[in-house]
C-alpha cells in the first residue's frame, strides 16, 4: 500500500466505517495501534485487552481459530445494566411492585453461560425461563434462590408438569404458564396427586403484533396463547375446581427483536387491560411477565430497522413501567411484580467469533495473459478501452466495454475465438470493471446502471468457519451481524469484500453487512497476501447462534474460551473447550470409529498384496488416518 494512502487513512475513519462506537455497547473499541479492544467495563477508564493479543497467546496454547470468545465481564454488566434500568424506572416513578429478570434458557443453553447468568443474577433474584423437559432440568439444578421465578412454557406432560411440582416443592417459585386450554386439568391433577399448591401463569394470545422478523409471534393467528374467550374458560374451569387462587401470573410474548418500541407501547396497554380484569374476576394475581422483544441493536442504526431498535433500554424500561402503572390505577389494581425474559439482550453481546481469512479470490486477474497478433479485432478494441479509461467517459467506457465482452463470448461459443483469447478478453474486461468502480467516489453524480458494481466486483475472501455451524442465523434468516477486522484498523481497506466459509456449499457466504443508512452489498477488508495473517471477528452473535448451529459438511463445535477481563488490562481464562473432533463429528452421525478404522487397515493391507502400497506405506497411511479423526474440524496449520 502506497505511504500517502496509510497517512489519509484514520482510526476515525475506521470507527466511522464499521460503526463500532455504535454497536459495540461501550465494550469493543479501536486502539491507537489500529487493533480491536475488549474492554472490562463500558466506562471510559476501564482496563482493555487486544482480541489479537487474545488469539495469539490462545495460538500459542494450542487454540487456534475458529474459536468462540465469551466475555463473562460483559454478560454481568448486561444483566446488571437491566436490573438498574428497572430499578431506576420503578423509583421514578413510585412504582410498588417488584422487578425480577428472568432469563430463557432457549437462547443460549451452553452450561458455562447458565452459570454465568444464574451466579450474575443471583444478587437481583435473576430466574430462568424453561421450555422443555431438558431445559427444565437444567434450571432446576442451576437455580438456587426461593426469590426468583422460573417460568415454564411451552408443552407440558405429566413428566414435565411433576419436575416442576417437585421444584415447588424444594422450594423454588416455579410457575406453570398454560399455552393450551387442555394442560389445567392433568397440571391439576397432579398437584393433588402429590399434594401441591401449583403456582399456575396463562399465556395471553395479544390481538397487538409487532413489526420484524417474528411478527407472528403475536396477534390473532398466533400459534401460542390463548385468546381472551379462552383465557375466560380457564378461569371458570378454575372457579370450578376451588383454585382461581392458583392463577397468579399473566404472561405474553410479542416476538424477539421487536425494534419499534410503539409496538411495546401497544401490547403493554393491551395485557395491563387483561390482567386488571383477571384481578376483577377474583384471580389472585401479583405478577405481569412481558416476555422477550427487548432487540440488539446490530447494525448501530438507532433506527426501526429490522436489525436494530428506535429505544434504548432505560426508554423501554420507563415506558413499560410507565403505562402498566396508570392503567392498574385507574381500576386500583395493585401493581404486580414484573418480570422481563430477554434472552438477546442478555448475552448477545458477550460472544465474539473470530475466524482466520486462508485464502482470497479475485474477480480480476493478477497475471495478465499476453496479447496475440491474431487476436480478434472485439480483443484489441476492449484492450484499448481499458487502455484509455477516464474519469470524463466512464459511463461511455463502461458500454463499451460490456458490449466488447458479450460479442466475444458470443464468439467463443461458436468457435471463433480460442481459449486462450477468451481467458485474455475476460481478464481485461474485469480489470476494467475494479478501474471503474474505483473511480466511481469521484463522481458528482453516480449513473443508476453502475448501482451494485463495487458489490459485483467484490473479492472473494476465504474464511476459516462454516456460517451453518457458528452463524446460522446469517444464512437461515440473513440477520445481519457486526463483522470486522481485528487489526491493521490504522491502514485503509481498498478491496471490496464478500466473506466464504470452508463449505462446499453455495449458501455457505456472507454477502449481506451492516451500515447505518443501509444494507451493504460489501465489506471493505485490507488486501493481503496468501500467508498473511489476517483476523476477522463476527460480533454480537451470544443469542442463538450455538445452539441452532448444524454439522454442515460435518465441520462441528469451534473452540470455545470464556474469559474475564479486568481493570487493570489482564484478562483471565476461567474455561477452555476443545472443539470437535473429527472422530466427536462422525460418532454424531453414527459412525463407529474402531469400524472405520478397521475396514481403513483391512483395505490398505488388500493394496499391499496388491502391489500398490508397500508395508512403509501403509504405516503412513494409518498414521494420517488416525491423525485426521483426531484432528479439528476446521482447517489446521
Amino acid at each position: 500500500m502506497a505511504k500517502n494512502s496509510f497517512e489519509r487513512w484514520t482510526i476515525e475513519k475506521s470507527q466511522q466505517l464499521y460503526g463500532i462506537q455504535s454497536w459495540g455497547n461501550g465494550f469493543f473499541e479501536i486502539s491507537g495501534d489500529g487493533e480491536v479492544l475488549v474492554k472490562s467495563r463500558p466506562d471510559h477508564e476501564a482496563g482493555s485487552v487486544s482480541l489479537m493479543k487474545i488469539v495469539s497467546e490462545l495460538n500459542n496454547r494450542g487454540l487456534v481459530a475458529p474459536v468462540l470468545l465469551r466475555f463473562s465481564n460483559i454478560l454481568r454488566d448486561q444483566i446488571t445494566r437491566i436490573n438498574q434500568s428497572f430499578a431506576k424506572a420503578m423509583s421514578g416513578v413510585g412504582y410498588q411492585g417488584e422487578y425480577r429478570g428472568v432469563y430463557p434458557i432457549k437462547v443460549n443453553q451452553q452450561q458455562q453461560v447458565l452459570e454465568d447468568v444464574t451466579r450474575f443474577g443471583k444478587p437481583f433474584h435473576y430466574g430462568l425461563e424453561a421450555g422443555s423437559k431438558p431445559e427444565l432440568m437444567a434450571a432446576i439444578s442451576m437455580l438456587d434462590d426461593p426469590e426468583a421465578c422460573l417460568i415454564c412454557n411451552g408443552y407440558k406432560d405429566k413428566e414435565f408438569i411433576d419436575l416442576g411440582l417437585y421444584a415447588i416443592k424444594m422450594g423454588l417459585k416455579c410457575f406453570f404458564v398454560v399455552e393450551m386450554v387442555g394442560e389445567l386439568p392433568l397440571i391439576l391433577e397432579r398437584a393433588e396427586k402429590l399434594g401441591v399448591e401449583p403456582l399456575l401463569g396463562v399465556r395471553l394470545k395479544l390481538t397487538s403484533q409487532a413489526g420484524g422478523r417474528w411478527s407472528e409471534s403475536g396477534g390473532d393467528r398466533s400459534v401460542f396463547g390463548l385468546n381472551s374467550v379462552q383465557v375466560l374458560e380457564m378461569v371458570d374451569q378454575l372457579k370450578a375446581a376451588g383454585k382461581l387462587d392458583c392463577l397468579k401470573l399473566l404472561h405474553y410474548h410479542l416476538g424477539s427483536q421487536i425494534p419499534n418500541i410503539r409496538d411495546i407501547r401497544n401490547a403493554v396497554t393491551e395485557a395491563s387491560r387483561i390482567y386488571a380484569g383477571l384481578v376483577e374476576e377474583g384471580a389472585a394475581m401479583g405478577y405481569l411477565d412481558v416476555g422477550g422483544g427487548m432487540a440488539v441493536d446490530y447494525d448501530g442504526s438507532s433506527t426501526n430497522f429490522a436489525s436494530s431498535r428506535n429505544y434504548s433500554l432505560d426508554e423501554y424500561s420507563v415506558d413499560v413501567i410507565e403505562i402498566l402503572m396508570n392503567t392498574l390505577d385507574e381500576k386500583e389494581v395493585p401493581h404486580p411484580t414484573l418480570i422481563t425474559e430477554f434472552g438477546r439482550a442478555t448475552v448477545a453481546y458477550s460472544s465474539v467469533l473470530l475466524f482466520n481469512i486462508l485464502e482470497v479470490s479475485h474477480l480480476d486477474s493478477a497475471t495478465m495473459p499476453e496479447m496475440q497478433d491474431d487476436f480478434h479485432e472485439y480483443t484489441k478494441y476492449l484492450s484499448e478501452v481499458a487502455d484509455n479509461l477516464s474519469l470524463k467517459k466512464l459511463q461511455e467506457s463502461y458500454h463499451d466495454a460490456m458490449y466488447y465482452r458479450d460479442e466475444l463470448r458470443q464468439l467463443f461459443k461458436h468457435g471463433n475465438i480460442s481459449l486462450r483469447e477468451r481467458a485474455y478478453a475476460e481478464a481485461v474486461f474485469w480489470g476494467t470493471m475494479r478501474k471503474i468502480a474505483g473511480k466511481l467516489d469521484k463522481l458528482k453524480y453516480v449513473p443508476d446502471e453502475f448501482e451494485g458494481l463495487a458489490a459485483a466486483m467484490a473479492s472473494v475472501y476465504y474464511g476459516n468457519f462454516s456460517i451453518f455451524q457458528s452463524l446460522p442465523d446469517a444464512w437461515a434468516i440473513d440477520q445481519l451481524l457486526p463483522i470486522m477486522p481485528l487489526h491493521r484498523l490504522g491502514e485503509e481497506p481498498t478491496e471490496h469484500a464478500i466473506i466464504s466459509d470452508i463449505t462446499c456449499d453455495c449458501d455457505g457466504v456472507i454477502d449481506k453487512f451492516i451500515d447505518l443508512r443501509d444494507v451493504k452489498r460489501s465489506l471493505l477488508l485490507h488486501p493481503i497476501n496468501n500467508g498473511d495473517e489476517y483476523y476477522l471477528g463476527a460480533f454480537l452473535v451470544g443469542a442463538y447462534q450455538e445452539t441452532l448451529g448444524d454439522l454442515h459438511n460435518l465441520f462441528g463445535d469451534t473452540n470455545v474460551v470464556s474469559l474475564e477481563i479486568s481493570d487493570d488490562g489482564d484478562y483471565t481464562i476461567n474455561q477452555e473447550i476443545e472443539g470437535d473432533s473429527v472422530e466427536n463429528v462422525l460418532q454424531y452421525v453414527e459412525y463407529d470409529t474402531k469400524a472405520l478404522m478397521a475396514r481403513m487397515k483391512s483395505k490398505a493391507e488388500r493394496a499391499i498384496k496388491a502391489g500398490k502400497l508397500t508395508a512403509k506405506d501403509r504405516r503412513e497411511v494409518i498414521s494420517a488416518f488416525l491423525e485426521g479423526l483426531r484432528g479439528y474440524t476446521y482447517f489446521e496449520e
